[in-house]
């Protein structure tokens, strides 16, 4: 970035000098060389003189790039200077082309040193660049809440406002309080689901992003801290604005948000044994989860889907309870009770049909089992749902 042109910044590369003075306070005489310089992006060098060497714009916007101990300092030329003896220097278009007012000893001008790769980093430029933000849903669940899973190529962004919620990453389970946010990165595969006893009331943006360094979010949780907090409150705020510029503010603290997160990427992370370890648990817990979402329909059980994946009942049992704190078996009848939660709500079915299709061996088995985990029977939920 470019640094402004003081005497404070440039004490230690020689002099600023006051515009105001004769000249500029360019030396005059016959023992002073003075000419003007035409520079462009297409060949640049920096240039060292063993006495002092004054320099002042004159066309175009001008870059000084000083070079010391093979750092190098822009600074944006706009005031003459007194460049110290032996300092290697490169005045630089800042776009296409530029000219500068130089005076030199006679007889000692600045020589060529070593070219200067022009570069656009002189230009503030985004690092992180947020593109399409495609959803942008505040829900609230109730307790027994599951989603039974999904992948695809956006990042998604999860922040609990209220509760808890599980979060199932890959296989490595996390558990989100209030005020806690997880970020996806494209293709992970991701589950959620609450307690039977607690509800969420939780943000999702799902959105495309891409940065200039790599992105480590996998298995993090991230604690907002005020600042963050008063962005996210911002964002929400102007979804119920929806003026001409309500979609460019719900982008610029989204964005701010997601800078403030991954500028303190040293956050939370949950370790578990060796990362060979992990990562083989995280593999095994995955492959069951996706077996379960593709198989809703069909008859499951924990040593029907252990054997699908190649482990054992006990092997999978342990894994669910390690990484998810819950068992399989209770895992696969919320998957299927939510997905009949979906079958009422289309109504092309009754709920005979629905326990049929669901594989449940009756449909007294499946109202019992609905009623347990969402404190109605099915009818009511069917009554609620036309209500609404």
């Amino acid at each position: 970035m470019i640094k402004n042109l003081n005497k404070q910044s440039f004490a230690n590369f020689g002099k600023v000098l006051r515009d105001s003075m004769p000249n500029r306070g360019f030396p005059k005489g016959a023992e002073w060389t003075e000419k003007v310089r035409y520079f462009s992006r297409e060949e640049l060098f920096f240039y060292r003189c063993t006495e002092p060497v004054y320099l002042d714009f004159e066309m175009g916007m001008t870059v000084l790039a000083i070079r010391r101990n093979n750092t190098v300092i822009c600074f944006y030329l706009d005031k003459p200077v007194c460049i110290a003896a032996g300092t290697e220097f490169a005045p630089v278009p800042y776009q296409e082309e530029c000219s500068v007012r130089l005076a030199a000893p006679a007889g000692n001008p600045p020589v060529q040193t070593t070219p200067f790769q022009a570069t656009d980093d002189l230009k503030v430029r985004d690092k992180l660049r947020l593109s399409e933000i495609y959803t942008l849903f505040f829900r609230e669940e109730e307790s027994g809440f599951l989603f039974k899973g999904e992948r695809h190529s956006m990042y998604e962004l999860t922040y609990v406002d209220r509760g808890q919620l599980h979060c199932v990453v890959d296989g490595n389970g996390f558990l989100l309080r209030q005020g806690q946010l997880m970020i996806f990165a494209p293709q992970q595969w991701h589950t959620q689901y609450t307690d039977l006893n607690i509800t969420a009331k939780f943000l999702t943006i799902a959105f495309d992003m891409d940065c200039d360094f790599p992105l480590n979010l996998g298995g993090r949780v991230f604690d907002l801290s005020s600042a963050e907090a008063v962005y996210l409150k911002q964002l929400l705020k102007e979804i119920d604005n929806e003026d001409q510029f309500s979609a460019d503010f719900i982008r610029c603290n989204l964005k701010l948000l997601l800078l403030s997160v991954l500028r303190n990427i040293g956050g939370k992370k949950k370790r578990l044994k060796t990362p060979l370890a992990l990562r083989n648990e995280n593999l095994i817990v995955s492959r069951a989860l996706q077996y379960i979402a593709e198989h809703v329909y069909d008859k499951l059980s924990v040593e029907i889907v252990a054997k699908e994946i190649s482990v054992s009942a006990s092997h999978l049992t342990a894994l669910f309870h390690r990484q998810m704190s819950i068992s399989p078996g209770e895992y696969i009848r919320r998957v299927k009770l939510e997905e009949s939660k979906a079958l009422i709500r289309e109504g092309k079915m009754n709920f005979s049909q629905i326990a049929a299709a669901l594989n449940y061996s009756t449909i007294h088995h499946f109202s019992r089992q609905f009623k347990d985990n969402f404190g109605i029977p099915p009818s009511e939920y069917a009554k609620s749902i036309k209500a609404e």
